[in-house]
Protein backbone atom coordinates (compact mmCIF):
# COMPACT_ATOMS: atom_id res chain seq x y z
CA UNK A 1 0.00 0.00 0.00
CA UNK A 2 1.34 3.46 -0.89
CA UNK A 3 2.14 5.97 1.85
CA UNK A 4 -0.46 8.62 2.70
CA UNK A 5 0.50 12.29 2.43
CA UNK A 6 0.13 13.77 5.98
CA UNK A 7 -2.14 16.65 4.99
CA UNK A 8 -3.75 16.75 8.43
CA UNK A 9 -0.33 17.20 10.05
CA UNK A 10 0.56 19.99 7.61
CA UNK A 11 -2.63 21.84 8.53
CA UNK A 12 -1.80 21.26 12.20
CA UNK A 13 1.67 22.75 11.76
CA UNK A 14 0.26 25.75 9.89
CA UNK A 15 -2.15 26.40 12.78
CA UNK A 16 0.75 26.31 15.26
CA UNK A 17 2.78 28.73 13.13
CA UNK A 18 -0.14 31.15 12.77
CA UNK A 19 -1.00 30.98 16.46
CA UNK A 20 2.63 31.49 17.45
CA UNK A 21 2.95 34.58 15.28
CA UNK A 22 -0.18 36.05 16.88
CA UNK A 23 1.16 35.23 20.34
CA UNK A 24 4.54 36.86 19.68
CA UNK A 25 2.81 40.00 18.36
CA UNK A 26 0.62 40.21 21.47
CA UNK A 27 3.49 39.34 23.84
CA UNK A 28 4.21 42.86 25.09
CA UNK A 29 0.55 43.72 25.46
CA UNK A 30 0.00 41.25 28.28
CA UNK A 31 0.61 42.43 31.87
CA UNK A 32 2.87 40.10 33.87
CA UNK A 33 0.00 39.06 36.13
CA UNK A 34 -1.99 37.97 33.06
CA UNK A 35 0.97 35.91 31.80
CA UNK A 36 1.15 34.29 35.25
CA UNK A 37 -2.47 33.25 35.24
CA UNK A 38 -2.12 31.96 31.66
CA UNK A 39 0.76 29.73 32.81
CA UNK A 40 -1.30 28.45 35.72
CA UNK A 41 -4.32 27.76 33.52
CA UNK A 42 -2.22 25.87 30.97
CA UNK A 43 -0.47 23.96 33.76
CA UNK A 44 -3.73 22.88 35.39
CA UNK A 45 -5.31 21.92 32.07
CA UNK A 46 -2.17 20.01 31.08
CA UNK A 47 -2.30 17.91 34.24
CA UNK A 48 -6.00 17.14 33.67
CA UNK A 49 -5.26 16.09 30.07
CA UNK A 50 -2.32 13.98 31.22
CA UNK A 51 -4.35 12.20 33.91
CA UNK A 52 -7.15 11.49 31.45
CA UNK A 53 -4.66 10.02 28.97
CA UNK A 54 -2.78 8.02 31.61
CA UNK A 55 -6.03 6.37 32.69
CA UNK A 56 -6.14 4.65 29.29
CA UNK A 57 -3.40 2.31 30.50
CA UNK A 58 -4.15 -1.38 29.98
CA UNK A 59 -1.06 -2.89 31.59
CA UNK A 60 0.37 -0.78 34.43
CA UNK A 61 3.51 -2.91 34.80
CA UNK A 62 4.38 -2.45 31.13
CA UNK A 63 3.94 1.30 31.56
CA UNK A 64 6.13 1.42 34.69
CA UNK A 65 8.97 -0.58 33.15
CA UNK A 66 8.74 1.45 29.94
CA UNK A 67 9.06 4.72 31.87
CA UNK A 68 11.98 3.34 33.88
CA UNK A 69 13.84 1.99 30.87
CA UNK A 70 13.04 5.01 28.71
CA UNK A 71 13.95 7.50 31.42
CA UNK A 72 17.30 5.82 32.09
CA UNK A 73 18.07 5.62 28.36
CA UNK A 74 17.15 9.28 27.86
CA UNK A 75 19.21 10.39 30.85
CA UNK A 76 22.28 8.41 29.75
CA UNK A 77 21.92 9.81 26.22
CA UNK A 78 21.50 13.33 27.62
CA UNK A 79 18.46 14.02 25.46
CA UNK A 80 17.34 17.02 27.51
CA UNK A 81 20.75 18.66 27.43
CA UNK A 82 21.24 17.89 23.73
CA UNK A 83 17.90 19.43 22.81
CA UNK A 84 18.60 22.44 25.01
CA UNK A 85 21.98 22.90 23.33
CA UNK A 86 20.48 22.54 19.85
CA UNK A 87 17.70 24.99 20.65
CA UNK A 88 20.12 27.53 22.12
CA UNK A 89 22.32 27.15 19.05
CA UNK A 90 19.34 27.94 16.83
CA UNK A 91 18.48 30.89 19.02
CA UNK A 92 21.99 32.31 18.70
CA UNK A 93 21.61 32.32 14.92
CA UNK A 94 18.45 34.40 15.11
CA UNK A 95 18.47 38.10 15.82
CA UNK A 96 16.08 39.90 18.14
CA UNK A 97 14.55 36.69 19.46
CA UNK A 98 13.17 37.13 22.97
CA UNK A 99 11.75 34.81 25.58
CA UNK A 100 12.87 31.43 26.79
CA UNK A 101 13.40 29.93 23.36
CA UNK A 102 14.45 26.40 24.25
CA UNK A 103 11.84 25.98 26.99
CA UNK A 104 9.15 27.21 24.61
CA UNK A 105 10.25 24.77 21.92
CA UNK A 106 10.31 21.79 24.30
CA UNK A 107 7.08 22.70 26.09
CA UNK A 108 5.15 23.26 22.85
CA UNK A 109 6.51 20.07 21.28
CA UNK A 110 5.43 17.97 24.26
CA UNK A 111 1.98 19.58 24.50
CA UNK A 112 1.31 19.26 20.76
CA UNK A 113 2.85 15.84 20.16
CA UNK A 114 2.38 13.76 23.32
CA UNK A 115 -1.42 13.81 23.31
CA UNK A 116 -3.74 11.01 22.30
CA UNK A 117 -5.08 13.13 19.43
CA UNK A 118 -1.59 13.32 17.91
CA UNK A 119 -1.16 9.55 18.03
CA UNK A 120 -4.69 8.44 17.18
CA UNK A 121 -5.21 11.22 14.62
CA UNK A 122 -1.97 10.44 12.78
CA UNK A 123 -2.75 6.72 12.76
CA UNK A 124 -6.30 7.36 11.54
CA UNK A 125 -4.98 9.47 8.68
CA UNK A 126 -2.46 6.79 7.76
CA UNK A 127 -4.88 3.88 7.97
CA UNK A 128 -8.07 5.39 6.51
CA UNK A 129 -7.09 8.78 5.11
CA UNK A 130 -9.46 10.28 7.73
CA UNK A 131 -8.28 13.69 8.97
CA UNK A 132 -11.13 14.80 11.25
CA UNK A 133 -9.17 14.22 14.47
CA UNK A 134 -6.08 16.09 13.25
CA UNK A 135 -8.15 19.00 11.92
CA UNK A 136 -9.87 19.29 15.28
CA UNK A 137 -6.47 19.13 16.99
CA UNK A 138 -5.26 21.91 14.69
CA UNK A 139 -7.89 24.28 16.05
CA UNK A 140 -6.98 23.44 19.65
CA UNK A 141 -3.23 23.74 19.01
CA UNK A 142 -3.69 27.04 17.22
CA UNK A 143 -5.30 28.64 20.27
CA UNK A 144 -2.82 27.00 22.63
CA UNK A 145 0.16 28.29 20.61
CA UNK A 146 -1.11 31.87 20.98
CA UNK A 147 -0.99 31.54 24.76
CA UNK A 148 2.35 29.72 24.77
CA UNK A 149 4.08 32.11 22.35
CA UNK A 150 2.86 35.15 24.29
CA UNK A 151 4.75 33.75 27.29
CA UNK A 152 7.67 31.75 25.86
CA UNK A 153 8.37 33.63 22.63
CA UNK A 154 9.51 32.38 19.23
CA UNK A 155 10.50 28.88 20.38
CA UNK A 156 6.85 27.85 20.07
CA UNK A 157 6.95 28.77 16.37
CA UNK A 158 9.75 26.28 15.68
CA UNK A 159 7.89 23.46 17.44
CA UNK A 160 6.02 23.05 14.14
CA UNK A 161 9.14 21.36 12.71
CA UNK A 162 9.33 18.38 15.14
CA UNK A 163 5.52 18.24 15.04
CA UNK A 164 5.59 17.58 11.29
CA UNK A 165 8.38 15.00 11.67
CA UNK A 166 6.69 13.20 14.59
CA UNK A 167 3.10 13.06 13.35
CA UNK A 168 4.18 12.61 9.74
CA UNK A 169 6.29 9.60 10.71
CA UNK A 170 3.38 7.99 12.55
CA UNK A 171 1.09 8.56 9.57
CA UNK A 172 3.67 7.06 7.22
CA UNK A 173 4.27 4.01 9.42
CA UNK A 174 0.54 3.45 9.87
CA UNK A 175 -0.07 3.65 6.12
CA UNK A 176 2.60 1.08 5.25
CA UNK A 177 2.00 -1.21 8.23
CA UNK A 178 -1.70 -1.19 8.96
CA UNK A 179 -1.73 -4.21 11.26
CA UNK A 180 1.00 -2.90 13.60
CA UNK A 181 -0.90 -0.21 15.55
CA UNK A 182 -3.35 -2.34 17.48
CA UNK A 183 -5.82 -0.76 19.96
CA UNK A 184 -3.64 -2.09 22.80
CA UNK A 185 -0.49 -0.38 21.48
CA UNK A 186 -2.37 2.89 20.95
CA UNK A 187 -3.74 2.74 24.49
CA UNK A 188 -0.33 2.07 26.01
CA UNK A 189 1.31 4.82 23.95
CA UNK A 190 -1.41 7.22 25.04
CA UNK A 191 -0.91 6.30 28.69
CA UNK A 192 2.85 6.80 28.46
CA UNK A 193 2.38 10.14 26.75
CA UNK A 194 -0.17 11.17 29.37
CA UNK A 195 2.24 10.38 32.19
CA UNK A 196 4.86 12.62 30.59
CA UNK A 197 2.25 15.34 30.11
CA UNK A 198 1.56 15.23 33.87
CA UNK A 199 5.26 15.85 34.46
CA UNK A 200 5.13 18.79 32.09
CA UNK A 201 2.15 20.24 33.95
CA UNK A 202 4.00 20.02 37.25
CA UNK A 203 6.81 22.02 35.71
CA UNK A 204 4.46 24.68 34.34
CA UNK A 205 3.02 25.12 37.83
CA UNK A 206 6.53 25.35 39.35
CA UNK A 207 5.77 22.36 41.55
CA UNK A 208 8.60 20.19 40.25
CA UNK A 209 10.89 20.63 37.26
CA UNK A 210 11.14 17.30 35.44
CA UNK A 211 13.34 16.62 32.41
CA UNK A 212 10.37 15.24 30.52
CA UNK A 213 12.26 15.05 27.23
CA UNK A 214 14.48 12.31 28.71
CA UNK A 215 11.40 10.08 28.97
CA UNK A 216 10.68 10.14 25.23
CA UNK A 217 12.42 6.77 24.65
CA UNK A 218 9.67 5.32 26.84
CA UNK A 219 7.40 5.47 23.80
CA UNK A 220 9.66 3.00 22.00
CA UNK A 221 9.96 0.79 25.06
CA UNK A 222 6.22 0.72 25.64
CA UNK A 223 5.67 -0.52 22.09
CA UNK A 224 8.34 -3.21 22.48
CA UNK A 225 7.14 -4.37 25.90
CA UNK A 226 3.52 -4.42 24.75
CA UNK A 227 4.43 -6.63 21.81
CA UNK A 228 6.41 -8.97 24.11
CA UNK A 229 3.87 -9.00 26.96
CA UNK A 230 0.42 -8.23 25.48
CA UNK A 231 -1.44 -9.76 28.41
Amino acid sequence: MSAVIPIGTMVNAAAVVAGSLIGVILKHRYPERVKGIVFQAIGLATIVIGVKMALDVKNILTLIFSLLAGGIAGELAGLHERLEKAAEGLKSRLKRVEGNFSEGLVTAFLIFCMGSMAIVGSIDEGLRGERTILLTKSVLDGFTSVALASSFGAGVFFSAIPLVLYQGAITFLASVSQTFFTPLIVAQLTAAGGTMIIGLGLGLLDIKKIKVINFLPSLLFVVGFTLLFPG
